[in-house]
């Protein structure tokens, strides 16, 4: 708590695994002093999270940007649904190994996680962000993995890293022909009643 009074940080980030470590004081203060304060609880699992997400909304009235490393439920808050982002490498890892499995990518440079998390970033809507996530909701990633393995096969072509030639003349339609999805034809009678899973 000392250490927040004395940086004012605009960004908490927990990675420790040591559990509740951002208490309601610290959360309200950070929300004394950021109209957004970014609140990323990542430890793994739920129970050495730093906080909930109900514990930061509610500490700090539904201002902060939040994502945890381990899934938490929607929070409701004053009204409003808040969707807390999952932030792990669920999001960046399928779309760099997609690149480097169809185009052949030789080296994988550090400057291809910067490509993937720009390309990420660029994925998240405004609707997202009204919501409270921070990263396009889990049921578009088999488009977002589409959109970074493409970012990442034209910055291979360009520095030459790939070693698959030629060049496709259309990488996104190569890499899309080149990505597998987990939906299979049915095999049992259409009246079978299956439970919903969420």
């Amino acid at each position: 708590s000392d250490i927040v009074d004395a940086i004012k940080p605009t960004f908490l980030i927990g990675a420790a695994g040591q559990g509740p470590a951002f208490t309601r004081e610290i959360l309200e203060k950070m929300a004394s002093f950021n109209k957004h304060p970014v609140i990323f609880a990542l430890s793994n699992p739920t129970s050495k999270a730093e906080c909930t997400a109900q514990e930061a909304y509610e500490a700090t009235n539904g201002q902060c940007v939040f994502a945890s490393g381990s899934p938490f439920p929607n929070v409701e808050y004053q009204g409003k649904t808040y969707i807390p982002g999952q932030g792990n490498n669920s999001y960046i890892f399928p779309g760099v190994g997609l690149a480097v499995v169809t185009c052949r990518i030789r080296h994988i440079p550090e400057e291809l996680f910067y490509i993937a998390a720009k390309t990420l970033s660029d994925l998240v809507t405004e609707e997202d962000l009204a919501v409270g996530l921070v990263y396009p909701s889990l049921e578009k990633i088999h488009d977002v993995s589409r959109s970074i393995a493409v970012s990442l096969a034209e910055y291979a072509y360009e520095h030459n890293l790939a070693a698959l030639y030629p060049k496709p003349d259309n990488l996104d339609q190569f890499i899309k022909s080149n990505q597998y999805t987990a939906n299979y034809r049915d095999v049992l009678p259409s009246k079978w009643d299956w439970p919903k899973l969420n």
